[in-house]
Order: structure tokens, then C-alpha cells, then sequence
């Protein structure tokens, strides 16, 4: 399997934010000349999503889901200074830094359920997916679905891991299944579970997850009063999914009979 490599791209200029997303996300262009959606550190959930979009959209890409290309992006100080608009400039202060782009997508179309098309296999790959995850962000009131060129592809797992904003009791995580997957957006059309599940355990290998966890830039991980270091976070991570992995087929019961 192909090695992960996360290139880093600098902020070269700053278009037009992203209002219908809550965190502020923006399009911006990199210094090698590709658009991109910037995800802010100092945006509500702060480094936290960071992290959640990077590790949710590396396990979609390894299990042949397709997700724009993740890069990390240097933004400088000197954004602030020349925007107008106060709260996207407090925004931009508080994002100096290593902070996260999605590969802009031009053209691309927001998933409709009732029009748009997604093929059982891939159906089925999501639903376990943000099971595996914990993603409670894929309903039908905000799919975070494109169709681009036809295929479809993966957006915003900014939400997943939601054990994460409280590391005291993230052991307690371990072993549940995931209930909300009952509103998700695909399950209609995930008729090929046990066969997603199976090609899943193929693909996601231990190594994979810990190759996956360690792409975290340690600076992501560092948080003032954390009971836990960096290292711990990331053992609690990879502990996370290898369970999930471990019960997938708990997840396919639970999502058989959601549908």
C-alpha cells in the first residue's frame, strides 16, 4: 500500500470564507497554485477537528473511498492585519500556524438523496466508515457529500471522534457500538455491508492505523492541562479504531437493522 505523505503548502492569499460551514472554513490559494478549503485551529472546536478530519479522511482514502487531497498549510500573521471583517479577523489571529486544506473541488455538487447516485459498495464503505469514526455529521440535513465528476466523495470529518473533548474518560468509549447511525445518509443505499466490511478489515491494517495517527503534527496534540501527553493521545487514537476494527461486525448488525 502506498506510504502517506501529507505535503505542507504555504497561504499565499485569502478569497472568501465559507458561511454555510459553522467553523468559517475558507477558500484560499496555495503557493503551488491550487485552490484549497482551509480548515482554521482557531476556529469552535480548534485543533481537536484538525485532527478528526485528518485521521477520518486518511482511513476513508485507505479504504478506497474518495476524499480531496489533504495538505497542511502554513498561514502567517499577515492575513489579520488587512481584513476587515472582525470575526474572520480574530479567526486568522487565532489560526497562525499549521492549519488544514482540503483540495478545492471546482464544480463539485452538494449530495442530494433523492437525485443523486452512490453505488451500494461505496454506500455501504461510508456508513461503516462513520461508524468506525464516530461521525455524527452525515445526515440528510448536511450530508458533507459531493458529487464531482460523477464519483462520489468524501468531506469534513471534522466532527468524528467525539470522545476526544474529554480525555478523562475516552477508555469509557471503547466497546459501544454507534447508534446515530440510524439518521445517516446512505444507509438506504448500503446494501453491501458485510461485503464493505470485509474489503475495510483487508485495507485497514494495524500498521495502516498507526501510520495514519502519526501523521498528526505533534502541535495538533498539544494542549494546556491535557491529563494526557501527545504520545498517549495518539496510542489512545489508534486504540480507538483497532477496536471499532476489531467489532466491525457489531457496526454491520447495527446498521442492518437501522435499514
Amino acid at each position: 500500500m502506498k506510504e502517506i505523505e501529507i505535503r505542507t503548502v504555504e497561504v499565499v492569499q485569502y478569497i472568501q470564507p465559507l458561511r454555510e460551514g459553522g467553523s468559517l472554513p475558507a477558500i484560499v490559494n496555495g503557493d503551488d497554485d491550487f485552490q484549497y478549503v482551509l480548515k482554521f485551529r482557531g476556529a469552535g472546536q480548534g485543533k481537536k477537528a484538525l485532527v478528526a478530519e485528518l485521521v477520518g479522511g486518511e482511513i476513508a482514502r485507505t479504504i478506497g473511498l474518495k476524499v480531496p487531497e489533504l495538505v497542511f498549510m502554513n498561514l502567517d500573521d499577515s492575513f489579520s492585519k488587512t481584513e476587515g471583517d472582525e470575526e474572520i479577523q480574530d479567526l486568522l489571529k487565532f489560526s497562525v500556524g499549521l492549519n488544514l486544506g482540503l483540495h478545492f473541488l471546482s464544480g463539485a455538487i452538494t449530495y442530494d438523496p433523492l437525485v443523486s447516485n452512490a453505488d451500494a459498495l461505496s454506500a455501504s464503505k461510508v456508513v461503516l466508515l462513520d461508524g468506525i469514526i464516530t461521525n455524527i455529521d452525515r445526515t440528510a440535513k448536511n450530508t458533507n457529500l459531493l458529487n464531482w465528476n460523477r464519483e462520489l466523495w468524501l468531506i469534513d470529518h471534522g466532527a468524528s471522534f467525539y470522545f476526544h473533548h474529554n480525555w478523562s474518560n475516552w477508555e469509557s468509549h471503547i466497546g459501544r457500538t454507534f447508534p446515530q447511525i440510524k439518521d445517516h445518509v446512505l444507509l438506504s443505499k448500503a446494501t453491501e455491508l458485510s461485503t464493505a466490511a470485509q474489503e475495510i478489515k483487508t485495507l485497514l491494517t494495524a500498521e495502516r492505523i498507526e501510520e495514519i495517527v502519526n501523521t498528526v503534527p505533534e502541535d495538533w496534540l498539544q494542549e494546556e492541562r491535557s491529563i494526557l501527553s501527545p504520545k498517549e493521545m495518539r496510542t489512545a487514537y489508534a486504540t480507538f479504531i483497532k477496536d471499532k476494527l476489531s467489532n466491525i461486525d457489531l457496526l454491520v448488525k447495527e446498521a442492518t437493522d437501522a435499514r
